[in-house]
């Protein structure tokens, strides 16, 4: 897994690339979150548009993300989920737990709702 970020309008874009399964791509994913929670950013995208698949292990991430911001008055959202994934996250029962969105710019609009 690749993982990219970038600011924009004071959320963080994250963006993997690739597979998400754990691993390297665990602690990749968790550093990146810790260094921008530490530095007081609070609202996260996770795009999702270029994740070829996701294993039980990914998920495990993006919960843990989940969870980490919220404990830290943060919130993430996901933008571009695919099919694949959107399955997934309809048979582990996940789908209502994080906020969806057809684009990035939806999810960054989401945060001022």
């Amino acid at each position: 897994m690749k993982l990219t970020d970038r600011e924009e309008n004071g959320v963080m874009i994250l963006e993997p690339a690739g597979k998400i399964m754990g691993g390297p791509d665990a602690s990749l994913l968790h550093d990146k979150l810790y260094e921008f929670i530490d530095q007081d950013k609070k609202k996260f995208v996770v795009d999702l548009s270029q994740v070829d698949w996701m294993n039980s292990t990914g998920l495990g991430i993006l919960i843990s993300a989940y969870t980490t911001l919220r404990n830290n008055d943060g919130k993430l959202k996901l933008a571009n989920v695919t099919e694949k994934i959107k399955s997934l996250l309809v048979i582990t029962k996940l789908d209502p737990v994080f906020e969806s969105y057809d684009s990035i710019a939806e999810a960054i609009e989401s945060f001022n709702e």
